[in-house]
């Protein structure tokens, strides 16, 4: 396990936020991780993935960080059956799964997740979710520092929520994935399908956090930010993409505050114009 003082996460999440913690854990297996939350009982921890579903407020935080990001991230194939660790990447995975000519985390191609991130967020697109293919969920339950196992259908998945969002207390460590045998000429060509849709409608060129808002029954939250005029929209360096408007890029330097002020701003410019409390689907920390 690698263990940092004064640690930079500025590469560590999505948005690219200039921000530093009092220590950053990187932990090489379980063991290390219940060492690290029996030694620091009494101080809040953080826990990071990929950090793509992130937003830093803080210009320097005193709690600690657990950072699963290039590390905790083996991957099993057994037949078709996928085990991965929290850390592990989805991009990843599906690579793997095309490798061995399984269908299923297509849609997971190019999607800047880690395993735990997509299991506590039930990540997906184009109607396809983590649910529609994950098995059971392996966790350190912070309660009484015990590994536990659950079933997908005891996971409470539903739109960009799950079992971990409402119980902060457990951590993700390992997910079980059943896929199916398919073709990989055809797996791929999904996989590419996916790949230029994205990069055809959303920011990549800039630093950002993907979809900001959940989206509202019978809404597109896209839209309804365009309608209202606020492509391009700043403050500080926080900007409404121009691509597209369910997105918010940091232009050049963004600090936390700026991506917040302009959440809620979006948020009230909505409500006037709409009526609609549009939820946040990203995390704040």
């Amino acid at each position: 396990m690698q263990v940092f003082t004064n640690f930079d996460l500025s590469e560590f999440n999505s948005y690219h936020i200039v921000s530093k913690c009092s220590r950053a854990f990187f932990p090489n297996d379980e063991d290390d991780l219940i060492r690290i939350y029996k030694n620091i009982k009494h101080r809040k921890i953080f826990v990071l993935g990929n950090g793509n579903n992130i937003i830093l407020s803080k210009p320097y935080y005193k709690e600690d960080f657990i950072i699963l990001n290039g590390c905790f991230d083996s991957i099993e194939v057994h037949k078709s059956l996928i085990v991965a660790e929290a850390g592990a990447r989805m991009t990843k995975l599906s690579e793997i799964a095309l490798q061995h000519s399984l269908t299923g985390f297509e849609v997971f191609y190019d999607i800047p997740s880690s395993v735990g991130g997509a299991v506590v967020m039930n990540a997906g697109a184009n109607g396809e979710e983590i649910k529609n293919v994950l098995l059971k969920v392996r966790y350190l339950d912070l309660i009484d520092m015990q590994i536990k196992e659950l079933r997908s259908d005891a996971l409470d998945l539903d739109y960009r929520n799950s079992f971990f969002l409402k119980h902060r207390d457990k951590v993700v460590l390992k997910a079980w994935f059943g896929l199916k045998v398919g073709n990989s000429k055809s797996v791929k060509a999904k996989m590419e399908a996916n790949r230029l849709i994205r990069w055809s409608k959303q920011p990549r060129e800039y630093p950002n956090c993907g979809s900001v808002f959940k989206r509202p029954q019978g809404q597109y939250v896209g839209l309804m930010i365009e309608q209202l005029g606020l492509k391009g929209y700043r403050i500080g360096d926080a900007m409404v993409s121009e691509k597209h408007a369910g997105f918010i890029i940091n232009y050049k330097n963004a600090t936390g505050q700026d991506v917040l002020k302009l959440i809620e701003y979006i948020k009230q410019e909505v409500i006037k114009s709409y009526g609609i409390e549009l939820e946040l689907e990203q995390c704040i920390i």
